[in-house]
């Protein structure tokens, strides 16, 4: 019994470091990879697993976010002001997963998890040989609250320039991305980055960046709910934000080095196989 504990903590702990990497280079947070494989492998129970994969966003968030911001690729103004959607969003999600997990619904919550999942595909085809964004049209609010900024890109070894456009249609999107996270604990970074890549038209790495000093945001409103209602479980909380820490702080070391063509093909596949994965389950076929 005591080899089992270890290994469970063990594969725990080396899936949490895939989820810090892999979060820390796309902005998505650890969450989306630790909270199907809970489900799916260990068959913890659903609240459970969000209130883990909710303690894997945050530390991918304090790791690479703080790397981010001491290399100049997180955005903070767009970011804060973005998070007036996302964190009462993050309230709402929270409290319906609650209700719905408590009414039998998990099923349907595995069908919800993996459509989101494949929701972000279509965005990232799209844009998948781009490296910047070009024509940028910043609105009336862009220009009021000067959501603009520069970054070096070490990879292009130049000065960037961008200005936000289209930021009503953004702030929709980050109330939904709000909702997401706290029902499914993933940090909902996947909608983030589409909000900030696709209707801000912000540079890949400025949105992976800024998208992770927010999820970490947006997470701690659903944690200080799950935490009250004693749905984090140390026993897998504990590995899983070594594990995430671990990675992000390597992913967040690299993330400067790569293109972004690079950066979406690493999330392509990877979507794909847990979306459908999660899917199945929900549907009955795998069990």
């Amino acid at each position: 019994m005591t080899l089992d504990i270890i290994t469970f903590l063990a594969i725990l702990f080396l899936v949490a470091v895939a989820a810090g990497l892999l979060g820390a280079l796309g902005g998505l947070g650890g969450g989306f990879l630790v909270m199907p494989v809970l489900l799916i492998f260990f068959n913890v129970p659903f609240v459970e697993a969000v209130g883990a994969s909710a303690v894997s966003v945050l530390a991918t968030s304090i790791t690479s976010g703080s790397s981010y911001v001491h290399d100049h690729l997180t955005d903070i103004r767009i970011g804060m002001f973005l998070e007036i959607a996302t964190v009462p969003g993050a309230f709402v999600g929270i409290i319906a997963t609650i209700l719905l997990a408590k009414s039998g619904f998990n099923s349907l919550l595995l069908v919800l998890l993996g459509v989101v999942l494949l929701t972000t595909l279509p965005s990232t085809l799209k844009r998948l040989g781009e490296e910047l964004p070009t024509g940028q049209k910043p609105d009336d609010l862009s220009r009021r609250f000067r959501l603009r900024g520069s970054y070096f890109d070490a990879r292009l070894q130049r000065t960037v320039s961008y200005q936000a456009e289209d930021t009503r249609r953004g702030l929709g999107t980050m109330f939904f991305a709000g909702i997401i996270s706290g029902m499914f604990g993933i940090g909902s970074g996947v909608l983030k980055v589409l909000a900030l890549e696709h209707y801000l038209r912000l540079p890949m790495k400025v949105a992976t960046a800024t998208s992770n000093f927010m999820i970490g945001v947006t997470v701690a409103a659903g944690v200080s709910v799950l935490f009250a209602g004693g749905y984090i479980n140390p026993a897998l909380a504990a590995p899983v934000a070594l594990g995430t820490a671990l990675g992000s702080w390597g992913g967040s070391h690299l993330l400067p080095k790569l293109t972004n063509r690079f950066v979406r093909l690493i999330f392509i596949p990877i979507l794909v196989v847990l979306a459908v994965e999660v899917i199945l389950r929900g549907v009955g076929v795998l069990h």
